[in-house]
């Protein structure tokens, strides 16, 4: 059988309890494991007593750091690859490595685990049969484009935002697809604070605009009737 060479391992959004028995084996059988932020990844291995070596795999490095990974791996390294939260490769580092490891034919497998927008997407009551995962939209270059190309989208769409521009996040989605579209918000999932608000893109920006915000946010938008 062919040896794998790169787990993509997904990792607790919030709840440390959400980790599978798999994945902590996994972690404890690498020769090393990738994080993203090794200070944030340290607290959940350290709960869970996981000592093998740490190496730094970010988007501001991952560029710089294929070339050696993919030699490690080539030799006969297995590691893990962990993101801060989640699943390796939704809205972080992950796909560059991936790609490198197949067009080096070298054996990936990626854990079912934690992705924040899949509980947020089922707790918004909107359709979950079809829906289109835009993650973080551009800050400023290109972010009106792709709200106009999605005008006349009829699927569920499903944005990450941060806290301190969620208000105009919501806003520009009321502007775009009008006040009354239904939308949800989901914030600090799986921790003592989860929230999640269901209602018009209208009395949204209302409800979040009298309260201070924190933690990482799912918008769930409804697609065009």
């Amino acid at each position: 059988m062919e040896k794998t060479s790169l787990f993509l391992v997904p990792t607790p959004i919030g709840n440390l309890g959400d980790i599978t028995i798999r994945a902590l084996e996994i972690l404890k059988s690498v020769d090393h494991i990738l994080a993203e932020d090794t200070r944030t990844s340290l607290k959940l291995l350290k709960h869970y007593d996981i000592r093998n070596p740490l190496k730094s795999f970010h988007a501001f490095n991952e560029h710089r750091a294929l070339k050696s990974i993919i030699d490690q791996l080539s030799g006969g390294s297995i590691m893990a690859l962990i993101s801060d939260a989640g699943t390796p490769g939704i809205s972080d580092p992950g796909f560059l490595l991936v790609r490198e490891c197949l067009q080096n034919n070298l054996k990936v497998e990626c854990l079912p685990g934690p992705t924040a927008f899949v509980p947020a997407l089922i707790k918004s009551g909107l359709p979950a049969d079809r829906f289109v995962f835009e993650g973080f939209l551009p800050h400023k270059k290109g972010r009106q484009t792709r709200l106009k190309e999605l005008l006349e989208e009829r699927k569920t769409m499903i944005f990450y935002e941060s806290p301190h521009r969620l208000v105009k996040a919501l806003e520009q989605f009321s502007e775009n697809f009008g006040g009354d579209r239904i939308a949800s918000v989901s914030r600090e999932l799986t921790k003592i604070y989860e929230e999640t608000v269901n209602d018009t893109l209208e009395n949204l920006v209302e409800y979040f605009s009298a309260k201070p915000v924190k933690g990482e946010i799912v918008i769930v938008v409804g697609g065009k009737n």
